[in-house]
């Protein structure tokens, strides 16, 4: 992730399978022009016996408050500000 903005951003990762794919590390706080790599991990199963076509990582970001620490809070995501959304459809190798 590349945080291309002027201003600090905090992020975090959903999936849809839980159970199944890992984000490491799963939110974190992005100062301006800064990056970092993301590590998604998929844990072994049966794709004869699970269903994968919707499986898919979300990537949510929003500024973070002014003067707020670099310290990732969940609560930056709920109330009136403006959350970015990108969700990345899961492709399995099989």
């Amino acid at each position: 992730i590349i945080n291309s903005g002027g201003h600090r951003i905090g992020f975090a990762f959903k999936t849809t399978n839980p159970r199944r794919l890992n984000m490491d590390p799963p939110n974190g706080v992005l100062d301006p022009k800064e990056a970092i790599n993301i590590a998604i991990s998929c844990d072994a199963f049966d794709p004869a016996a699970e269903a994968t076509n919707n499986d898919r990582v979300t990537v949510e970001w929003t500024n973070t408050p002014e003067g707020a620490a670099k310290q990732f809070r969940r609560e930056w995501f709920q109330g009136d500000g403006m959350v970015r959304r990108k969700n990345l459809p899961i492709e399995y190798n099989m």
